[in-house]
């Protein structure tokens, strides 16, 4: 039985509504463009601190930006 759970988000989504690219996401949340696009696709699970700073850069409730 596999416990893991995939979490989601709408990064993406919020990105282009504050008309940032990846690269700008990137350089304000401290990480590459690939980590951001990475996230978007949902190759990679951001760390909680990661998930809060996007959180904050986007303007988004967690609940917002990641669910399961």
């Amino acid at each position: 039985m596999n416990n893991k759970l995939e979490l989601k988000n709408n990064v993406k989504q919020s990105r282009l509504e504050k008309n940032l690219s990846q690269a700008a996401l990137a350089k304000l949340v401290g990480v590459s463009r690939n980590t951001i696009s990475s996230i978007e696709t949902g190759q990679f699970s951001p760390t909680a601190k990661l998930a809060l700073l996007l959180c904050i850069a986007l303007d988004k409730k967690f609940e917002d930006l990641f669910y399961f």
